[in-house]
């Protein structure tokens, strides 16, 4: 028997209302908080909740000096249309010229990394 339930995944960032913003145009779902604290409920029930974290660093994604600590995979029917969707939603490209894998590495506006994958 588990001991816990995953309650909630939390990213620390410099402006929570606007990466929920970002992660619910992905994700889909609602959002609510304030300027500290955001939650988006996605549609499969899931809570992502955004930290305002003054001096945010983001992560350093590919780096043998540092841990990207974590990363989100978001599975997607279509790659290359969902690449096209979260560049317009401000995502940037960390690791995408290998047209023949089933994955795709971005850094969300607050630099931590995701990856988009093939389902």
């Amino acid at each position: 028997m588990a001991l816990a339930e995953l309650g909630a995944i939390v990213l620390d960032c410099p402006d929570p209302e606007s990466l929920a913003a970002f992660y619910a145009e992905i994700l889909g779902g609602t959002t609510e908080g304030d300027a500290d604290w955001v939650d988006l409920r996605t549609p499969t029930g899931q809570t992502v909740a955004f930290q305002r974290a003054p001096g945010h660093v983001p992560p350093a994604w590919p780096s043998p000096d540092a841990s990207q600590q974590f990363h989100l995979d978001l599975a997607v029917p279509d790659l290359d249309e969902a690449e096209k969707q979260i560049l317009t939603l401000g995502a940037k490209p960390l690791d995408t010229d290998t047209p023949t894998r089933t994955w795709r590495v971005y850094a969300d506006p607050a630099g931590h990394p995701f990856c988009l994958c093939a389902c």
